[in-house]
């Protein structure tokens, strides 16, 4: 197959690609620049040199594509809709990538016993409802085969590129000594390996029916608990707690009430319907193997 990917040189994105075409198909990756086109070219992967704001692009491509991965942004309609027109009744996967804050709460470090299963109606926050209503709006394109892949906190190391939550706890950790966690750190989110998450992609793509949602998890973690392992890999003393405020100077708000402070507890079994066996279950481990 030929397939077309939109952030080919991203944490997933890259990491799909690499997957894609070590299952022999052929690919075609949408980057911005052309230092980032030698670099995805260097991988096998056919660069494409735009923007998501170039509809006409990437309709064409969408139009040429046997399948499309959308993995550069989940909250880009613009992009989405010109996916949509390219694939319109063509029958063929459009497979986004959406990500489980769009259940999460405010608790800043406090916990939850609310686990959401992926039938269970979600009601997000203000800040997250674009999001939900393009998922959606994925999930109800006619005539393409279309599912909605909803990323956990993803680990591990995918070719350069770095996933959002822990590479935030590190950098802040190694800049200041102090590994920290929001409030009491009692806060949890489930949690996938790059390389399960990548091998999902590749079976949603073969076999997952159109208008499946699909929470990508294979375990879950406190926040407390991560930011603990992160202290003893990087020989810190012990992870100390920051109030919301402190948090939030640090980090910024987004990051550090939706990403960080938060509770986003899922359990999938669309996934394991299509035959996904995760390989990886522990964060904390690979932090303390890993982790670099």
């Amino acid at each position: 197959m030929q397939i077309f990917i939109t952030g080919a040189n991203g944490f997933i994105g890259g990491a799909v690609a690499s997957a894609l075409i070590a299952d022999s198909h052929t690919v075609r990756g949408l980057v911005r620049s052309k230092a980032k086109a030698d670099a995805v070219a260097a991988r096998g992967i056919e660069p494409v040199v735009g923007s998501l704001d170039d509809a006409a692009l990437l309709q064409d491509e969408a139009r040429a594509a046997d399948a499309v991965v959308n993995a550069a942004s989940s909250d880009h309609r613009g992009a989405v809709e010109a996916l949509i027109a390219g694939l319109s009744d063509s029958g063929k996967p459009l497979i986004h990538s959406s990500g489980s804050s769009i259940v999460a709460d405010l608790a800043m470090g406090e916990p939850s016993d609310r686990i959401f299963h992926e039938a269970t109606p979600i009601e997000p926050h203000a800040d997250k409802a674009a999001r939900v209503a393009i998922d959606q709006r994925v999930l109800a394109a006619s005539g393409i085969r279309s599912v909605v892949l909803c990323n956990t906190m993803i680990y591990g190391n995918a070719l350069g590129a770095q996933s959002v939550q822990i590479p935030a706890l590190v950098r802040q950790a190694k800049a200041s000594g102090v590994a920290r966690y929001i409030g009491r750190g009692l806060n949890r989110w489930s949690n996938v390996h790059i390389a399960d998450v990548a091998a999902l992609y590749t079976l949603a793509i073969a076999k997952a029916p159109g208008g499946t949602f699909i929470y990508v998890e294979s375990g879950e973690e406190a926040l407390g608990e991560i930011s603990k392992a992160i202290a003893a890999r990087l020989g810190l003393g012990p992870a100390q707690p920051w109030s919301a405020e402190q948090a939030i100077a640090a980090w910024g708000r987004n990051m550090a009430v939706f990403s960080l402070g938060s509770n986003s507890r899922v359990r999938g079994k669309a996934a394991a319907d299509l035959g996904w066996s995760p390989t990886r279950r522990s964060v904390t481990r690979w932090i303390a193997e890993e982790l670099t």
